[in-house]
């Protein structure tokens, strides 16, 4: 290749990798903007008197699939049960 060609090349792959870089940061932007936006929620919860140890825990029960959910309760009865509790 020529130097032409091979400037050009380079050129468009700079550009390329530009734009890649700049849509990862403009993501890492909006997700500190996000855990932002949680975590003053969770202090608006706790500001209420509500316990946000407990919020959090719903939330990841709530974003869990129901029959892996329903198993792990089973299991940890059963469990309970064989510590007789």
């Amino acid at each position: 290749m020529s130097d032409t060609v091979t400037d050009s090349v380079n050129a468009a792959a700079g550009d390329e990798i530009r734009q890649f870089v700049e849509r990862y940061e403009r993501l890492e932007a909006e997700k500190k903007d996000i855990a932002d936006a949680q975590k003053e929620v969770m202090a608006e919860a706790k500001g209420r008197g509500y316990d946000t140890k407990v919020l959090r825990k719903l939330v990841a029960i709530r974003k869990r699939d129901a029959n892996d959910l329903a198993e792990e309760e089973a299991v940890l009865e059963m469990y309970m049960a064989a510590l007789g509790m």
